[in-house]
C-alpha cells in the first residue's frame, strides 16, 4: 500500500495543512508560557484517554476515570473503563520518556509488551512453559505458588527480551517448539487469529516513519495515523495510533510543552469524514482534528488561567506556609477532586480538606450530600 502524497492531493491539503500549524503552534506557546501548563498537561490525559474510548464507540466518564485513576472507585470498574486507564498510564509513559522514545523499535517493544500484560498476563499464566508435577493424588505439590511463579518467569522472559533488543541484540532463540497451539478456553479459535502478525504489521507501519520525517509535522502525523487504520497492527490496542500521532509531534519539535490531544480534537470529527473511501478526506478530517483539539486546548487554557486568578485572590496575603496554593496547583491538574484525593495528597485530614475547599471557592459538581467532588466546569 502507498502512501507518498503526490502534487495535487497536496494542493488540496493545504489549507487545511496551514490551519493546524498554527493552531498547534499557538497551543504550544500559550502552555509553554501559561502558569496553568503543567495542570493542563496533566488534564489533557485524562480528557484524551476519555476521548479514545468515545472513538472507538464506548463511553467512560471523566469523573469516573479520576477515581479509578486514584484508587477510589465508587462502583466496581468496568472493561470500559480499565481500558481507559490503561490508555490514561500509557500517556504518562510517554510523557515522561524521550521525544522520540516512543516511535523507536524499543518504545514500541516496551509499550506492546506492557500492555500485553494487562490482558494476556492472566491468559500466560494458565499455561506456564513447564507442566507442574502433582503428587500421588493428582494434586498439585505446590499449587498456591503455582500461578505467581509462573507471573515471575513470563515477566522475566518478557525483560530479557527487551533488553536485548534495546541493547541491539537479536533475542534469543526460542525453544523449537513453536508450532502453534490453541488456547485451552477457545477451543474453536474464536479469539485467536494465526494469521495475524502483529510484529509485522508494526514494522510495515515504521516503514511508513521516514515518509513521514520528511513531510511537515501536521501532515506526517495524519499520514501516520491513517497508516496505523489502514495496516491495523494491534487488535487489542488499537488506541495506541493516536498516542503514537502525539509522540510524533513531539519529536518533530511541534509540540514540546504537553503531548498533544489527538484523540480530543478527532472525536469532534464526524465519523462518516474519518472513515471514508477517500483517502483525501480521511487526510483532511485527520488534519481537521489537531486543528480543533488545539482549538479546544486553547479554551481549556483561558478557563484555567481565569479559575486560577480566582483562586489566587483567595490566598493572596496568607502566610507562606499555607497549603491553598498547592491545592490550587492539583485542582488545576485533575478534571475533579474529592475531599478524600486532596486529604490524601496534601497529608491533612477530611476534615481539614473540606475547609481548605471552601476557603478556595471551588465549584461543588456533585449538589449531594456524600461523595461530594469539586472541579472547574
Amino acid at each position: 500500500m502507498r502512501y507518498d502524497i503526490d502534487g495535487a492531493m497536496l494542493q488540496s491539503l493545504l489549507p487545511a495543512i496551514a490551519a493546524a500549524e498554527d493552531a498547534i503552534a499557538r497551543l504550544d506557546e500559550r502552555v509553554l508560557r501559561s502558569p496553568v501548563g503543567e495542570g493542563f498537561a496533566e488534564r489533557s490525559h485524562f480528557f484524551d484517554a476519555a476521548g479514545a474510548l468515545w472513538v472507538a464507540g464506548e463511553l467512560v466518564h471523566v469523573e469516573d476515570l479520576v477515581l479509578h485513576d486514584a484508587h477510589m472507585d465508587s462502583r466496581a470498574p468496568s472493561h470500559e473503563l480499565t481500558i481507559a486507564h490503561s490508555v490514561l498510564r500509557t500517556r504518562r509513559r510517554i510523557w515522561t520518556g524521550e521525544p522520540s522514545w516512543a516511535l523507536g523499535a524499543s518504545g514500541l517493544a516496551t509499550l506492546t509488551a506492557t500492555l500485553g500484560e494487562g490482558e494476556g498476563s492472566a491468559q500466560e499464566t494458565k499455561r506456564p512453559d513447564a507442566e507442574i508435577e502433582t503428587g500421588e493424588d493428582g494434586e498439585d505439590e505446590d499449587a498456591p505458588l503455582a500461578a505467581e511463579l509462573a507471573e515471575i518467569d513470563a515477566l522475566l522472559a518478557r525483560s530479557q527480551k527487551l533488553l536485548d533488543i534495546h541493547a541491539g541484540k537479536a533475542p534469543a532463540d526460542e525453544p523449537a517448539a513453536a508450532p502453534a497451539t490453541r488456547r485451552n478456553d477457545d477451543p474453536l479459535g474464536l479469539l485467536g487469529d494465526d494469521e495475524w502478525d502483529e510484529e509485522q504489521r508494526l514494522a510495515e507501519w515504521r516503514s511508513v516513519l521516514p515518509l513521514a520525517e520528511a513531510l511537515p509535522p501536521v501532515l506526517g502525523a495524519a499520514i501516520l495515523f491513517e497508516a496505523w487504520e489502514r495496516i491495523e497492527p494491534l487488535r487489542r490496542q488499537h488506541w495506541l495510533g493516536g498516542l503514537l500521532v502525539a509522540s510524533h509531534l513531539r519529536a518533530r519539535g511541534k509540540v514540546a510543552s504537553h503531548l498533544f490531544s489527538f484523540f480530543g480534537g478527532l472525536k469532534l470529527v464526524r465519523h462518516e469524514r474519518r472513515r471514508a473511501r477517500d483517502r483525501a478526506t480521511r487526510l483532511q478530517a485527520f488534519l481537521e482534528a489537531m486543528h480543533l483539539g488545539a482549538a479546544a486546548g486553547l479554551k481549556e487554557i483561558d478557563r484555567l488561567t481565569l479559575a486560577r486568578t480566582q483562586m489566587e485572590l483567595r490566598f493572596r496575603g496568607r502566610r507562606s506556609n499555607s497549603s491553598l496554593p498547592e491545592l490550587a496547583d492539583f485542582i488545576l491538574s485533575r478534571p475533579m477532586v474529592s475531599a478524600a484525593m486532596i486529604a490524601r495528597h496534601l497529608r491533612i485530614t477530611p476534615r481539614g480538606a473540606l475547609n481548605l475547599v471552601n476557603e478556595i471557592g471551588i465549584r461543588e459538581i456533585t449538589g449531594r450530600g456524600r461523595y461530594r467532588a469539586w472541579g472547574i466546569i
